[in-house]
């Protein structure tokens, strides 16, 4: 039977860009936020060969270009030498040329891989969806398998597929660095509530960076001084913050914390007011007008906060409740962008969550 995994989404809470790297790659520092949102993976293991992807959204490749198929190719290729050393497989201690057994019957890497994508989110919308597919398809293909791969290898086939995958590999409130792909468990965040907007438009990742690339050229220092110093900054504010969160004893006696406002106030909220801001923005907004709109838009509806995620797209909205979140949605909508109330998952309700 297939397998079913729900696909869940990502915002970035901030997001700064640093200078451009020796391998081509921009040094990054963002939090990723997982929320409810997600589109639906089937993964089916038939026999046969191949790779098979299928989508309801014709704007998705259904090619080698695919993330889901690049992660099925390697999983495929990994899986005889990386299972798992059990007493069924294993032979003198190593996983290494022992056919792969599946409870019944024998899989090799002969065996037909079909992925099957039902599509909610939006393509180059800055959610991470195809990043959140491939990394699906990964899970359902080890349960498919009935195995998982060994410690390490999750990690390296979701670095070498993109910046955004490893953040699936986690879930919950992530921190990223490096070019993304460097990612580490953050406390979670209390239960946030959002209105996400999907404006009819999609965003090219890496035309965005070429933009800021444009920019730091024409602004002298960007990249050596303003760039690197707003990824400083951005740390700086992070650790500080989660350090007072973990640390209440560390806050002024009269009990106040450094930001001021009442401890109901979220890390989240926390964060974003000391100014962790999204850089695409300032490249992004100039050329897609409907965009910065739409944000104003959020905050007239009383959006505490409001950002692009990632390159966008998508914009979100955070709000103090869910009647609050699905007030703004339908007023939102209302006034002709696409707009939809989530909340923000924990890294528990994430795993929970996956399996159908």
């Amino acid at each position: 039977m297939p397998i079913t995994i729900r696909s869940f989404a990502k915002i970035n809470l901030g997001l700064k860009i640093g200078p451009a790297r020796a391998d081509g790659f921009h040094e990054l520092r963002t939090i990723y936020q997982t929320v409810a949102l997600h589109d639906v993976v089937h993964v089916d293991v038939q026999p046969g060969s191949g790779i098979e992807i299928r989508c309801n959204d014709p704007r998705v490749p259904l090619d080698a270009s695919n993330t889901c198929y690049k992660v099925a190719e390697r999983v495929m290729k990994v899986i005889p030498q990386g299972l798992k050393p059990d007493s069924e497989n294993s032979h003198h201690g190593t996983a290494e040329a022992v056919p792969f057994q599946n409870q019944n019957h024998e899989l090799t890497r002969a065996s037909k891989v079909v992925i099957e994508i039902e599509k909610q989110l939006p393509v180059q919308g800055g959610m991470g969806a195809a990043s959140s597919n491939a990394v699906a398809a990964m899970f359902g293909l080890e349960k498919a398998l009935g195995t998982e791969l060994v410690e390490g290898e999750r990690q390296r086939i979701a670095e070498e597929v993109g910046s955004d995958l490893p953040l699936f590999l986690v879930g919950g409130t992530v921190l990223g660095t490096g070019r993304g792909e460097r990612v580490q468990g953050l406390p979670d965040i209390a239960i946030t509530h959002l209105v996400v907007v999907t404006p009819a438009v999609g965003v090219s990742t890496p035309a965005a960076f070429q933009r800021w690339d444009e920019l730091a050229a024409r602004e002298s220092g960007l990249t050596a001084a303003e760039a690197t110093g707003t990824i400083e900054e951005f740390g700086q504010g992070l650790f500080a913050r989660l350090s007072e969160m973990a640390y209440p004893q560390a806050r002024p006696a009269s009990g106040v914390p450094a930001m001021g406002g009442d401890r109901a106030e979220t890390l989240l909220l926390d964060l974003v007011r000391a100014g962790t801001e999204n850089d695409f923005e300032r490249v992004i907004f100039p050329e897609y007008p409907e965009l910065r709109e739409a944000k104003r838009v959020l905050q007239r509806e009383g959006a505490s906060y409001a950002s692009l995620s990632g390159s966008g797209s998508t914009l979100y909205g955070l709000f103090d409740s869910a009647d609050e979140a699905q007030t703004a949605a339908r007023r939102v909508s209302a006034a002709g962008y696409a707009a939809v109330a989530t909340k923000t998952l924990t890294r528990r309700e994430y795993w929970d969550g996956l399996f159908l």
